[in-house]
């Protein structure tokens, strides 16, 4: 059984969401949110598996509850739910340690698969989606050194990669899929699937997206 629960101001659309979550023999609410501050207390309180998270909220919104939920180190996984695909806000989400968005108009069919994907540790946005993402925002990312400039120091993130697993990880940000990385690669996909394990597991990353986020926070890859 997943447990959800829903960050939304609007009453309606909790109410919506509600009744399509619980008309599922695997889903169920284990509460609602009107704010980010409630979103926050009652993901400590149920432990959620996951968070339909609304962005624009009153008083603490949806991207700082996102923020804060992620740094408890809780299991909980965020799924933004925004007006628009290329919002500022589902950039910001991202950044933040969501797992993925999706839209509010998206079919039914397309949110109850984004939640069962999200509770099993995968990301709903696909990698190119998130580097679109990225392009459309980068003047939010630090700007890269110059030769003037200091060169920063590598990102101890990287440090412990092999050769390959950074080769990976750059194509991973931008927006291979594993089925791309093994053609063009020469690998067996379960080869890559284990690259992309060791990856997520050597970086602290929590799932695609967030390793897509430190390709580029890392330089590795530059936008389009």
């Amino acid at each position: 059984m997943t447990t959800v629960l829903i960050a939304d101001d609007q009453p309606m659309q909790r109410f919506g969401f509600r009744m399509l979550l619980e008309s599922q023999d695997d889903m169920t609410v284990v509460g609602e949110a009107s704010n980010g501050t409630e979103a926050v207390r009652l993901v400590d309180r149920h432990h959620p598996d996951v968070v339909l998270m609304d962005i624009r909220m009153p008083g603490l919104d949806g991207i700082e509850a996102t923020r804060r939920i992620i740094t408890t180190g809780a299991r909980t996984r965020i799924l933004i739910v925004t007006t628009f695909d290329l919002d500022e806000y589902a950039y910001d989400g991202l950044r933040a340690g969501a797992s993925g968005f999706l839209v509010k108009d998206a079919q039914p069919e397309e949110l109850l698969a984004g939640i069962r994907a999200v509770a099993a540790g995968d990301a709903v946005v696909a990698p190119s989606l998130t580097r679109r993402l990225l392009d459309a925002y980068i003047h939010h990312l630090p700007p890269s050194p110059t030769a003037a400039d200091t060169p920063r120091p590598e990102d101890p993130r990287l440090a412990t990669l092999t050769d390959r697993e950074r080769e990976i990880l750059t194509v991973i940000g931008q927006g291979w899929s594993n089925t791309e990385i093994a053609e063009r690669l020469h690998l067996a996909e379960s080869t890559v699937k284990t690259h992309v394990g060791r990856i997520l597991a050597k970086t602290g990353t929590r799932d695609r997206v967030q390793a897509v986020i430190l390709a580029y926070d890392t330089q590795l890859v530059s936008p389009a």
